[in-house]
């Protein structure tokens, strides 16, 4: 059963905590300007007529905006949400709570309920808060790689987890073992440490490969004496298991994480960080207005070119008019046979253009640059760098919903600067006791300049 948030119901109440608030405040402003009716009627065919009350879709929509908007846990916007009436009143509330809204994992069962589909809808919304600023025809596209919350994966690491696991596995089964080998592993895992020094890296080496034996051991002697209903339910991992201990380093396709094992290695040739794990995203945004019009979550390991196609079709769903010019970088060639619109990057220039086109796609390849801190925001500021969320749907929610807190803030940065602009008209330098020591500088200015 779904119902509706206070902020619907129309009641009256004399503890309103609407009206002892800043209506100026750009937070509240958003809650005010957000079509939420859309939201609801959009998300609402994922609930059903029977069961518990649920919580309403404003209230678990707006904890997500939040969440990414201001860089917080699944557990912290709900405690932030407690202690903050500016939160409470852009979910829909009308009078102060002292409760936490719901359990920090709703959250995710929320997300789970709606799936990426949902969060386009809410990712939709963002844009159209720009209108005609998201309606430019001319684009920018780059890619970026969301990276995984795992841990940087090496072999040895692995197969420590595949005999973890299998131990944990026939404890849970009670299944007598001949050995566990947990003793010999503690040793070996210390073994593995010395990869980097030259005179013990064979010893490294041979401990690597006993790691290995020894999970394969424990597989076989697990295959041997599970009952048949068990073997079903684990025949994926014990596939799994098998190809990461037989996988070797230059391997294609490789698993680099057990918990999430459609992860895959992007060397984007940074000095700093030469290898990422996780999924490459694209992001384009307008030039001028500089809001995201679409994203996407690369499932697979493809070149930049053959994103564009998907990454520029993505940005149409969320937008009226066509895109006419696509500004990319050097890594897109080859791309102009694959898309409609006209794809300009940096190349020597054609004997044809005129002097005037010259510098206008000089200008225009030195404008893409606007697109880098955009990225550098969202990963830093709306949590794009570490992803925490699980699998595929994961990392599309997560992408989405910080492309939105990109343009969210955006729309709060600009209604602050309305409703506080102001010009200078002249600077005033008065000298006390005619010494220059007693100086002091007047600004002349004018507030509130729309």
């Amino acid at each position: 059963m779904l119902p509706l948030s206070p902020a619907d119901q129309g009641q009256i109440s004399f503890f309103n905590i609407v009206d002892q608030l800043d209506r100026s405040h750009p937070l509240m402003a958003l809650g005010n300007t957000l079509a939420w009716g859309s939201i609801e009627s959009s998300l609402g065919s994922h609930y059903s007529n029977k069961g518990r009350s649920a919580k309403p879709i404003r209230l678990m929509s707006g904890l997500l905006m939040l969440k990414q908007l201001y860089d917080l846990s699944d557990e912290s916007v709900v405690e932030q949400w407690r202690m903050n009436p500016y939160f409470q009143v852009f979910c829909g509330e009308e009078r102060f709570q002292t409760r936490v809204p719901c359990h920090a994992t709703e959250l995710g069962k929320f997300r789970q309920r709606i799936g990426p589909g949902g969060i386009k809808e809410i990712f939709s919304l963002s844009v159209q808060l720009h209108g005609k600023a998201a309606e430019e025809k001319t684009v920018l596209v780059d890619t970026t790689v969301q990276e995984k919350a795992i841990t940087y994966p090496t072999d040895s690491k692995l197969a420590i987890k595949i005999i973890n696991r299998l131990n944990k596995l026939a404890k849970a089964e009670d299944i007598q073992q001949r050995r566990t080998y947990v003793k010999e592993v503690k040793s070996l895992r210390l073994a593995c440490r010395q990869f980097r020094h030259v005179k013990r890296r064979r010893k490294a080496s041979k401990a690597l490969k006993r790691l290995r034996t020894i999970a394969g051991i424990l597989l076989r002697e697990l295959q041997r004496k599970l009952v048949e209903s068990v073997l079903l339910e684990q025949a994926d991992n014990f596939e799994m298991y098998r190809q990461v201990l037989a996988q070797k380093p230059k391997d294609k396709n490789k698993i680099y994480s057990l918990h999430e094992p459609d992860v895959y290695c992007v060397g984007k040739g940074k000095d700093h960080k030469p290898y990422e794990y996780g999924r490459k995203a694209s992001v384009v945004s307008t030039k001028d207005s500089q809001v995201i019009i679409g994203v996407v979550s690369h499932d697979k390991h493809v070149h930049d070119s053959k994103t564009l196609c998907e990454a520029l079709s993505e940005a149409h769903c969320h937008r009226a008019k066509e895109i006419e010019l696509a500004v990319v970088d050097r890594g897109y060639r080859g791309a102009k046979k694959l898309v409609e619109c006209e794809v300009l990057l940096p190349s020597p220039p054609l004997k044809r253009d005129t002097p005037y086109q010259r510098q206008k796609k000089r200008i225009m390849c030195r404008q893409r640059a606007a697109i880098e801190p955009i990225i550098g925001h969202l990963k830093h500021d709306y949590r794009l760098s570490r992803n925490w969320l699980r699998g595929s749907d994961g990392d599309q929610i997560n992408l989405l919903m910080a492309a939105c807190a990109w343009n969210m803030r955006k729309w709060m940065i600009a209604f602050f600067l309305s409703q506080n602009s102001s010009i200078v008209l002249g600077i005033v330098v008065i000298l006390g006791d005619h010494k220059p020591e007693h100086a002091c500088i007047v600004l002349i200015t004018i507030n509130n300049c729309r």
